[in-house]
């Protein structure tokens, strides 16, 4: 198959990278154009614009910061991908999104005649996650090619279901990282072994994935782990706007995101997200190192 891809970045160069791998003609599109060099090495071609993108190809993917950047590359009349795909098209956005942007997105594909498939993803392919909103015929068809890059495949719903199942996750994630990180500091208060609990935690009722970020990262000072600071912002910001549109609490992910808007506050955006540490040591007066 013929198929786009919009933003080559940390996760968009890899994933593009599974499509080749399983034999897609690929053209590829970002805004730094050194972003692309990998795929173009690989043999993808390369567009000028995501129009461009759309137009040499029957189905387009989209990887992105967050919603600002979809909307600029989905529907800029000018040089937007639905202003060169054709109807009958498929569109993917792989980014983890706002709902309102996805309800926008959805209309406009559907004024179009394009299949529309909001499908964010969790880890790295090719073994990461994709919770898929959209109808069932557009799920089945998009089927191969989230297969291609992911190991687990999930069609959670309509159009809208991925993105909150994605935002759902990150909000247990990344609430659960300051509460990991809030226990660490008793601990390290209270005299406790810090390489010891850090043993103890995953075969107790505190293990989890998340949990598993503050020996390797944490402990060590390395503070790299997962996405930047910026994207895990972004990500609670968006999860808490979604708690209160539907009206469900969110007193810990407001907790959460006032951590990372402080670390954000002191520079350390492009940084991994477990240097947000470094805030909750400074609330303690210490530090949690081995």
């Amino acid at each position: 198959m013929r198929v786009g891809f919009i933003g080559t970045g940390t996760m968009g160069t890899p994933i593009a990278g599974c499509l080749v791998a399983a034999g897609h003609q690929l053209t590829v599109y970002d805004i730094r154009r050194e972003a692309t060099q990998t795929l173009d090495e690989q043999g993808a071609s390369v567009a000028d614009t995501p129009r461009a993108v759309a137009q040499a190809s029957e189905a387009v993917f989209t990887s992105l910061p967050g919603p600002s950047q979809v909307e600029k590359a989905a529907l800029d009349p000018e040089t937007g991908l639905l202003a060169g795909l054709s109807g009958g098209g498929i569109y993917i956005d792989l980014t983890t999104n706002a709902p309102g942007t996805i309800r926008r997105l959805a209309a406009a594909c559907g004024e179009r005649g394009v299949d529309f498939l909001d499908a964010p993803v969790s880890g790295r392919p090719p073994t990461m996650t994709v919770m898929a909103g959209g109808g069932a015929a557009a799920f089945a068809r998009c089927r191969p090619l989230l297969e291609a890059i992911a190991k687990n495949v999930f069609h959670v719903g309509p159009n809208g279901a991925g993105c909150v199942a994605k935002l759902v996750t990150q909000y247990l994630g990344y609430t659960n990282f300051i509460a990991a990180l809030e226990g660490m500091l008793v601990a390290a208060k209270a005299g406790i072994d810090l390489g010891v609990l850090a043993q103890i935690v995953p075969v107790s009722a505190g293990q989890s994935r998340t949990f598993d970020n503050i020996p390797r990262s944490v402990l060590t000072g390395a503070f790299t782990a997962g996405g930047t600071l910026d994207i895990v912002a972004k990500d609670i910001d968006l999860a808490c706007a979604l708690a209160r549109e539907v009206g469900a609490p969110v007193q810990l992910g407001v907790l959460a995101s006032e951590m990372y808007q402080h670390a954000q506050a002191r520079g350390w955006g492009q940084e991994g997200f477990p240097v947000v540490a470094r805030v909750l040591e400074a609330m303690a007066g210490v530090e949690l190192r081995k």
